[in-house]
């Protein structure tokens, strides 16, 4: 039997005790609490039979206090290897030479003007051919993003390499809020 139909017949039916009148919240309570029963019931009837729902996993850890000596440098030992991985994925001036120069060299005919550009064939080979760092912008997600209105399906050369540039400068503007201190142009060391 639905839960549902259960209870719209239970409030459906009038009030058995003729001399007392049940009032706004006590109809509402009890069709608070006849939906609890119902719904567990319902909820009930299909257990789970993985364990691993059972356990919700911890996902905060609080902040060491001042007098945790030994979490506060595991802390910060951590964060001094979670900067350093991100920023050697930061793509350097010659590897951004390399991709301008890869790119100018598959743009794809004819030009718009003074504007060259490049469909997702060539796209793609550039992507081969960038190497492992510049694997995450050669998606097909990212050609969508910047794909307006060219007739030949083409994206731009320079809105595509500005749209890199402008990843690397956020994460660096990330970096610096994490960091505390200015981390000079594409070039972060820690």
């Amino acid at each position: 039997m639905d839960w549902k139909e259960v209870l719209r017949r239970r409030l459906a039916t009038p009030n058995t005790r003729p001399n007392k009148k049940k009032s706004e919240q006590e109809l509402k309570d009890e069709e608070m609490d006849l939906f609890t029963k119902y719904y567990s019931e319902w909820k009930g009837g299909r257990k789970n039979t993985n364990e691993f729902y059972k356990t919700i996993p911890r996902f905060y850890y609080r902040l060491p206090a001042e007098d945790e000596v030994l979490l506060q440098k595991l802390r910060e030992e951590s964060r001094a290897v979670f900067l350093q991985r991100k920023s050697r994925e930061l793509l350097d001036n010659e590897e951004l030479q390399n991709l301008w120069f890869l790119l100018d060299k598959h743009q794809t005919p004819p030009m718009i003007g003074e504007e060259a550009m490049i469909n997702y064939e060539n796209f793609l080979k550039v992507g081969e051919k960038a190497g492992a760092k510049c694997k995450q912008f050669f998606t097909a997600k990212v050609f969508a993003k910047l794909l307006h209105t060219d007739s030949y399906g083409r994206i731009s050369i320079m809105q595509f390499f500005n749209y890199v540039m402008r990843k690397g400068d956020s994460f660096l503007l990330c970096l610096n809020s994490l960091c505390g201190k200015q981390v000079g142009f594409w070039s972060v060391l820690l």
